[in-house]
């Protein structure tokens, strides 16, 4: 068989290659557009989003450091797997724990590897449904997609990405490339154009406001019916279109832009001014809102898992993953971000944003519909939604390649089922386990989306009624009480996944630390306190998935069960170790010391 054959990856990746690679999985274009969304629904915490992502930021700057220390000392494949296993192989006093270390970070990395593509092919899944209500609102609603057609393209999506994958590196590189060039273009012309909406519209000014029901914005009050319940409904013709609300001489009321901190309930509606934007408000919240926000920052390690396709890993990985981080968190994201909070106002809220399947392209329409003409924002938002299409395939292809790989990597090692182990005999790529990732993917996506608008983000009973009916477009959709009752499917698998992050970057380092530990290389300043200062963070980060359900911050349902998981996940796998330890006649602690893999 071509699997028996003594198969090696081959060294083709530069610092291009491999820093593309790594900004493609942190792809600013795909998480601002799919990333808002879910900070929006976090409860209370939303004034915070800015200072959170700062936060999560400061935390990544710090583990980022560690990994690229480590991948000086021991270039290869695997990543912080590969690390645990040197540094305590190479360590006077601690080289008997380098086989226990290295399956807990292993095993620990799965909880991220393993979850996160199914968060992007979920993700994937919704944006195809808001694009397909905005072209045909008549089959779907934008802001508020079926939950079988999400489901559907979910796994069409996860598959499709994991055929890329075992192609071959090199094919995923060059489409990386293109992606990241485009989506980094594309974003920064949002933001500047959300940036010249809010200065050329002061408050009391005329501007637009969005409407879910027919995805467009109108710049004129809506006339409004109340009920008998005193519910206030919106007048619409036969086509859904909300009329216009007239004065007391039959002239059309023009809207009139205000930024209102918050509604007479406190829920947050927009900032005032720039300074709130950037301003920390209350840090319960910040720690809350970095919980999610290390989503878009992860995966600038992921780099370190190709240190066997590098054409020179020590000197090339740890720039790429100094760099990559650098480019897409300092830069992109926190100037898009910015924006994107600055823009809010009465016309698209933060309460609009949290109800909506793409609230960034409801911005699109918005700041379109302004600069080119009304009707002419839809054409923007698709152009713009195109390049979050392409960035999200450059994500969640970057991430099943990095997950596939250390999944390869404890396969060799047989501390995973040694069937992982095995490379493709012509595509040299771990092909047996991208293409159980790729499974894996697809029913995580399919979670994610079930009730995507639970929670926070449950719509009201009168949107569910004006869904168009079918199985694609309405099925799972019950009553808004039901619906905020139930978790919010698509945050608790984030969470899921963040924490399997938080946990990974802490434990890389501690690994940092005792690969340095009596090192001739020793820096107190990147070797200790960096490290430090990123266990730290990582840690607190991690406790807020308690404290802030008992202290009442943010969400409750979603940290918690994101624990449960992690819980379940730790436990398993303790006794998958113990079990397989056995079975093979392996000693948990190593009884020799070596620089070989045990």
């Amino acid at each position: 068989m071509a699997e028996d054959r003594p198969i090696e990856m081959q060294k083709t990746l530069g610092l291009t290659g491999l820093t593309m690679n790594a900004m493609a999985l942190i792809a600013p274009g795909a998480f601002l557009w799919l990333t808002f969304f879910i900070q929006a629904t976090t409860g209370t915490t939303g004034p915070s989003m800015w200072a959170g992502i700062v936060l999560a930021l400061l935390l990544c700057l710090a583990t980022a450091v560690c990994y690229a220390e480590m991948a000086k000392l021991y270039p290869g494949t695997g990543s912080s797997y590969y690390f645990a296993e040197q540094s305590f192989l190479n360590h006077d006093k601690a080289w008997r724990y380098a086989r226990l270390s290295k399956f807990i970070v292993g095993w620990a990395s799965h909880l991220y590897y393993w979850i996160y593509p199914g968060v992007m092919v979920g993700v994937m899944g919704i944006l195809c449904g808001y694009l397909v209500g905005t072209l045909w609102p008549n089959f779907m609603n934008a802001s508020n997609p079926g939950p079988a057609f999400m489901m559907l393209v979910a796994v069409v999506f996860s598959f499709a990405v994991a055929f890329i994958a075992h192609r071959g590196v090199n094919g995923s590189t060059a489409v990386n490339i293109g992606i990241n060039v485009i989506q980094i273009s594309a974003l920064v012309v949002f933001a500047v154009l959300a940036l010249g909406y809010r200065a050329n519209h002061p408050a009391g000014s005329v501007g637009r406001q969005f409407d879910s029901t027919t995805g467009a914005s109108f710049d004129y009050e809506f006339a409004t019916t109340k009920a008998a319940d005193g519910t206030e409904t919106v007048v619409r013709d036969a086509n859904q279109v909300p009329q216009p609300k007239l004065d007391a001489a039959g002239k059309v009321v023009p809207f009139l832009v205000a930024y209102p901190a918050a509604d007479d309930k406190g829920n947050f509606l927009s900032h005032p001014n720039g300074k709130s934007v950037i301003a920390p408000h209350k840090f319960s919240w910040v720690f809350i809102q970095a919980t999610v926000a290390i989503l878009i920052l992860v995966g600038f390690e992921s780099v370190t898992a190709m240190g066997g396709e590098a054409k020179n890993a020590k000197r090339d990985v740890p720039i790429a993953v100094i760099v990559s981080l650098l480019v897409q968190g300092l830069f992109c994201y926190l100037f898009e971000y910015f924006a994107a909070n600055y823009f809010l106002n009465s016309g698209y809220s933060m309460q609009s944003a949290s109800g909506s399947a793409a609230p960034i392209g409801d911005m699109m329409i918005i700041v379109g519909d302004s600069l080119f003409g009304p009707g002419r924002g839809r054409i923007f938002m698709l152009v713009e939604a195109f390049t979050v299409f392409l960035a999200l395939i450059g994500t969640t292809l970057s991430c099943m390649n990095t997950g596939a790989r250390v999944t390869y990597a404890m396969g060799k090692d047989k501390e995973v089922p040694e069937h992982f182990g095995f490379l493709h005999g012509s595509n040299l790529t771990p092909h047996r386990a991208i293409w159980t990732l790729a499974v894996i993917s697809a029913v995580v996506g399919c979670v994610a989306v079930m009730m995507a608008f639970g929670d926070a983000g449950a719509p009201a009973d009168t949107a569910i009624q004006a869904l168009p009916h079918g199985f694609w477009s309405s099925f799972g959709y019950s009553t808004h009480d039901k619906m905020a009752a139930m978790p919010n499917s698509l945050l608790t698998v984030t969470l899921a996944s963040n924490f399997g992050t938080f946990l990974l970057y802490g434990l890389s380092c501690i690994i940092c630390l005792v690969a340095f530990h009596g090192h001739p290389d020793f820096n107190v300043f990147k070797h200790f306190l960096i490290p430090v200062f990123g266990l730290v963070a990582n840690l607190a980060c991690m406790a807020f998935y308690l404290i802030g359900p008992f202290m009442g911050y943010g969400t409750k349902m979603e940290p918690l069960l994101a624990l449960g998981i992690a819980a379940v996940w730790a436990i398993y796998g303790g006794i998958y170790f113990v079990r397989a330890s056995k079975a093979s006649g392996r000693q948990t602690l190593v009884p020799a010391r070596s620089t070989s893999s045990v």
